[in-house]
Parts: C-alpha cells; structure tokens; sequence
C-alpha cells in the first residue's frame, strides 16, 4: 500500500503573479476580501500558510471606491502617537478626499494575520488612486524573461 502525503510549498516554489484589480464602483469590504485572499494565495491549489504562495496585486482608480450605508459619515479611523492627549480621529469621508489608496491598504490590512506573514502579504499591495500604475512590466511580464520561458 503506497502512503501519498500532503503537498507543502516551500518558499520560491510558486511562481510570482501580478494581478490587477480595479476599484472603480466595487464596495470596499467586497474589494478588501478579494485582495487579502489574492495576498495569501487561498485561491491557489498550493497553498501553504507557512509559506508566501500569494501574488502581487495592483489595485487602480482607488478614489472611485463605493460604501454602503452611512458609513461614508459614519466610518471613523483612528492613529495614536503614543503621547497622552495625541488620539486622532478621520471620518472615512476624509480619507477618501485625501488618502483613497490608505482606505484600501488599511482595510486588507484588517483581513490578513497579525504577524511576520502578514506584513509581508501587505507589502506585495500597491494601490494607486488613478488608472496609471508603474507596473506595467511585472504585470504583462518581461519580454527577456518571457522569451526564456517561451524557449526562444
């Protein structure tokens, strides 16, 4: 009797993927879902918790992100620097104005582990609030690279 074991990525194992989500008219929460489990590579048949099998995501037009209900009043983020008296509170309507990208990037944030890993996943989110992204290259490829793996 043949005995399989279970399959566990090793780090560099999978290939790195870019991926590119746009935010225009997508909820936050929804978008937010999408991002973290593209992060950690819950999506991919090789997933290992113990080791980055997730793909680099790009996330464009963060400024034309939807919420539902008042949350836009309602939503509040707060920072402390460590000082007495030094709390300091945003209305979600703020963020958006002044940091769309941050609303997203704290969002996923709220979704990963709260450990070495998941600071690492983050690292691999890029969010812009335009169209325009300068990962052009990773995410079509690069033509070095691909005629190498083309066998050309």
């Amino acid at each position: 009797m043949k005995r399989t074991s279970t399959y566990f990525a090793k780090p560099g194992d999978t290939p790195e993927r870019w991926r590119v989500m746009d935010a225009q008219g997508q909820i936050l929460g929804r978008l937010a879902r999408n991002i973290a489990i593209a992060l950690q590579g819950k999506d991919k048949t090789t997933y290992s918790p113990h080791a980055p099998t997730g793909d680099f995501v790009v996330v464009t037009n963060a400024a034309d992100l939807r919420v539902t209900g008042k949350k836009l009043d309602q939503k509040m983020y707060y920072r402390h620097s460590g000082y007495v008296g030094n709390l300091k509170t945003f209305r979600l309507r703020e963020m958006m104005e002044s940091r769309p990208d941050r609303v997203i990037e704290l969002a996923v944030k709220g979704m990963l582990p709260k450990n070495h890993q998941g600071r690492q996943m983050l690292r691999r989110l890029k969010v812009y609030s335009g169209p325009d992204h300068p990962h052009e290259a990773q995410v079509t490829g690069h033509p070095v690279k691909q005629a190498i793996e083309d066998g050309g």
